[in-house]
């Protein structure tokens, strides 16, 4: 059971960027490539997830609906709904589960979705992987693009990655005595996916876990349609092509945000103080 339009609050749009003020005051958020973007959608919204995975998803979201219309319906992991309240919160604001049988009704509804096939793992990130896409060899999302004829708006996010240092990551855990332990019971199997879903400890400021306000920055890369594809969703060709079709925009939207980001003078210069504690 999924939650549809009638049994989650869309949230009016006036609301929506008023509770996102102090995020958007704290990292200052700059989008390019709205224009790619057609008012209302829908479509199947394919980014990045950055680490830790909450900080940069607000602020996208208050970005299309104030400025295109669109409501975005999230599909997170299952870890996020086991969580009590934050699960609850997800739901009534319509975020599911993230399922094919999910994904599928809200795409018969003409749903604007957003998903990020990298998972809990791309959001527990490990020392070398900034701005990296984990992906394994997943192609779900394509396979219900074309199936339903869905448009897909490949996006990227830059600048979560940098609000933080990782000082320890899942793979100092697994090698550390507790680690050696929980793998041999398989705990780490069973609970933490094979070590897949151990975030990692990271300082924001100075020693602090507050996010340094590093600048974010948004891109909406151009639409893939899919109906050329039609009656396509099982062939493997098809699927893996617009995989990599999806990947490479982001991925080269990524080099022109960092560039953008290493050559932007408007930050302020307490913020610039800030980032580099």
């Amino acid at each position: 059971m999924i939650a549809m339009k009638q049994d989650y609050a869309r949230i009016s749009p006036s609301t929506v960027w008023l509770i996102t003020a102090p995020l958007r005051a704290w990292f200052s958020p700059v989008s390019f490539g709205l224009e790619n973007v057609r008012k209302g959608g829908p479509y199947l919204f394919v980014g990045n997830h950055t680490i830790y995975g909450v900080w940069d998803v607000p602020l996208l979201a208050a970005e299309l609906y104030r400025k295109k219309s669109i409501y975005l319906r999230g599909l997170g992991d299952h870890f996020h709904f086991m969580v009590p309240v934050w699960g609850d919160f997800l739901k009534a604001i319509g975020g599911v589960h993230g399922t094919p049988k999910n994904c599928s009704a809200l795409m018969e509804a003409r749903e604007n979705i957003v998903v990020y096939p990298g998972g809990g793992r791309e959001v527990c990130k490990r020392r070398g992987e900034r701005y990296k896409l984990l992906w394994k060899n997943r192609t779900g999302f394509v396979r219900l693009a074309v199936q339903h004829g869905y448009t897909i708006l490949p996006m990227a996010s830059v600048g979560p990655e940098n609000a933080w240092t990782i000082l320890y990551d899942a793979d100092d855990f697994l090698k550390s005595w507790l680690g050696r332990i929980l793998t041999k019971k398989g705990i780490i199997e069973k609970v933490f996916r094979n070590g897949e879903a151990i975030p990692p400890i990271s300082r924001g400021i100075g020693p602090t876990i507050i996010p340094r306000p590093e600048r974010f920055y948004f891109s909406f890369g151009k639409p893939i349609e899919t109906a050329p594809f039609a009656g396509g969703h099982n062939d493997r060709a098809v699927l893996f092509g617009l995989r990599k079709a999806v990947s490479d925009s982001i991925e080269e939207q990524f080099g022109r945000l960092l560039v953008h980001r290493e050559q932007d003078t408007q930050q302020g210069l307490v913020r610039r103080i800030l980032t580099r504690l």
